[in-house]
């Protein structure tokens, strides 16, 4: 009987809860990459480890992100799949920016965390782990987050909950993969890689994400633009509305867009799509300029516009690449 070959997998560590360690201003990462695999228990694959950062995720940035991307794409060729841990409260930013920067990538990378560090007992952190590296080792390439026994892909992940081991959600689409007892169980075939793997980190971070709210003042998003700001997401209501009596956040977009300034247009409802053509106060949005973000995640809606204003894009440039569906992020039918 042929023996399979061992799949060797890399580990980046980057801090976050997972790694972190009482002091006296609270939790604050503190726990090597190396710690971290010690704890997990027996893994039957070959791990290699290296530290590139030790933040709280809060303090992950922009600049974080394109040295994490450096780094996948470094040794991209070199393991059969990488992990990196990574605090929980931004690495749905984190997992979105990579799919962008790291378009075709060529092997699946994982990212995981925990709610609790790894040393306190009841820690969730050596599941979230072991999920990972499975992960790692058996899924199609792509950028994923591993939590809770779910296989998220990773621009589709959200997080939802504070304290709960089920803390991320896959929005609008299935897990690619969950953890039963029949082990790692795939829920959608493996797609092709097309085309060859290109580290792209140039990003414009001169955005902002806006939450609509009774009462906003439309001026506000104009003042943005005096400001420096060169792109806005705004979450609109529901299915996808705007206010336009009074208060005209219509007539600001038009504004915006005739500056040259995209303005996406999402839901702030977390589930199911938007859909600006189906109500008036939608239509004046879509009139006035407004991209729709249709079923994307805000996380994933605000990535990609910094990663497309940074290659230039104008905002009819910006509008045809948020009509085309990179890795999964958007449905466009």
């Amino acid at each position: 009987m042929e023996v399979m070959a061992e799949k060797s997998l890399l580990m980046l560590s980057t801090g976050g809860t997972i790694a972190s360690v009482n002091t006296k201003e609270g939790l604050a990462p503190g726990e090597s990459g190396q710690d971290l695999l010690s704890l997990v228990g027996n893994i039957p694959y070959q791990i290699t480890v290296k530290d590139i950062l030790n933040l709280d995720s809060s303090n992950i940035q922009p600049e974080e992100w394109q040295l994490i991307a450096k780094k996948v794409y470094q040794y991209r060729n070199d393991y059969d799949g990488i992990v990196i841990s990574h605090g929980t409260d931004t690495m749905a930013y984190t997992a979105s920016m990579l799919t962008f920067m790291l378009q075709h990538i060529n092997l699946p990378v994982v990212l995981t965390g925990s709610q609790m560090p790894i040393t306190q007992p009841l820690s969730d952190a050596p599941d979230n782990l072991k999920a990972a590296f499975a992960a790692a080792a058996q899924c199609a390439p792509g950028i994923y987050v591993a939590f809770d026994r779910k296989i998220i892909r990773g621009c589709r992940s959200v997080k939802v909950r504070t304290t709960a081991f089920n803390a991320f959600e896959s929005v609008n689409v299935p897990p690619v993969a969950e953890i039963t007892s029949d082990g790692l169980v795939m829920n959608e075939q493996p797609k092709p890689v097309d085309g060859d793997c290109i580290l792209n980190t140039k990003i414009d971070t001169n955005v902002a994400l806006i939450k609509l709210f009774p009462g906003f003042d439309p001026h506000i998003i104009q003042a943005m633009a005096d400001n420096g700001t060169r792109g806005i997401v705004i979450e609109a209501y529901g299915i996808g509305g705007m206010t336009y009596i009074r208060r005209n956040v219509a007539a600001a977009i038009a504004n915006l867009s005739r500056a040259g300034i995209p303005v996406i247009a999402s839901s702030q409802v977390l589930y199911e799509k938007s859909d600006f053509t189906r109500y008036e106060v939608g239509r004046q949005a879509l009139l006035a300029g407004a991209i729709s973000a249709r079923d994307m995640t805000s996380e994933s809606a605000i990535t990609k516009l910094m990663w497309a204003l940074g290659q230039g894009m104008n905002v009819e440039q910006v509008k045809q690449f948020f009509q085309t569906d990179v890795a999964g992020e958007i449905s466009l039918k």
